[in-house]
């Protein structure tokens, strides 16, 4: 029987200079999408995915982030005596369990691959999931739990998988595939932010991963590949070239590129028109502007 996976890697030490001058006080982590920070998205999914044990890996300046995580004593207490009762089960809901979250210092950013290197004696012996904050996935079954779930059929080592437009494939690691079974890939190889026209396929890999204790051996070894980083890509396909197996899941959900200014703004847009007490009013003001837009044209 497979061993399940309850530890998840978030590595959240960029310092977020394509939203600058907010980041300049503020980890790009804990910016809002609509009420919630975008790294509450990813706890959230994570905990729907059976996570227990959740590892941060920051950098200088992020203490912002820890602090989201911790208890509140002064805002519990006025919610409380001000029968805000409501808010009050939001706020609880951003706590952290003592023990359940620690936090890992990267002191240099050599990358992904790197970042997730630093966890590896708090992940020890078992699979652990990777998630990007950056990337928000919109779906009605979590892309995590749609992945656990796959997991506990395929083994090996799993990444979440969409397909792009082929004049974006040098901006993603992108899976060469042996064969497909439903949403499951199996890869043969994969390629980091190839040149253009050599991308072997269209499937991306994105911020999802379920990755076995032999990856974090792979990242002793890796030598420093595209952008002069640690990819953590490279120490995937290592897997292959060991003969272990390596599957690409292409989920269910639409995901936003919370780490560009444009998907950060078109993620807005889709979870406010998805909230009840927004979407009315929201949905008319897109309207009123788009009807504007038109008549000026």
């Amino acid at each position: 029987m497979r061993s399940k996976v309850t530890k998840a890697v978030f590595p959240v030490a960029g310092m977020g200079t394509r939203f600058l001058p907010a980041t300049k006080s503020v980890p790009k982590e804990i910016m809002t999408l609509v009420d919630r920070p975008l790294v509450q998205y990813a706890i959230d999914e994570a905990r729907e995915a059976g996570i227990k044990e959740f590892i941060f890996v920051t950098a200088r300046g992020k203490s912002a982030l820890e602090d989201y995580f911790d208890h509140s004593p002064e805002m519990e207490r006025t919610l409380r005596e001000s029968g805000k009762d409501s808010l009050l089960e939001v706020l609880q809901s951003t706590y952290m369990d003592s023990g359940a979250v620690a936090y890992i210092r990267q002191h240099k950013a050599m990358g992904l691959g790197h970042a997730v290197w630093c966890a590896r004696r708090l992940i020890g012996d078992e699979p652990f999931a990777v998630m990007l904050p950056d990337d928000v996935i919109a779906a009605d079954r979590p892309c995590l739990a749609q992945m656990v779930e796959a997991y506990a059929e395929t083994g090996g080592a799993m990444v979440a998988a969409m397909e792009v437009e082929a004049d974006r494939t040098s901006a993603y690691g992108i899976l060469d595939v042996e064969s497909e079974n439903g949403p499951i890939a199996k890869v043969r190889g994969m390629v980091e932010k190839p040149a253009a026209g050599t991308a072997p396929s269209n499937l991306a890999v994105i911020g999802r991963y379920i990755l076995t204790p032999d990856v974090l051996q792979n990242l002793n070894n890796v030598e420093r590949g595209a952008g002069g980083e640690v990819q953590l890509t490279d120490a995937i396909a290592m897997e292959i070239a060991q003969g272990r197996n390596v599957f690409g899941y292409k989920f269910d959900g639409q995901r936003y590129d919370c780490g560009s200014k444009a998907g950060y703004l078109q993620a807005t847009v889709a979870f406010a028109l998805q909230r009840p007490e927004l979407q009315g009013e929201f949905r008319q003001y897109l309207q009123d502007v788009m009807g504007q837009r038109l008549a000026a044209q």
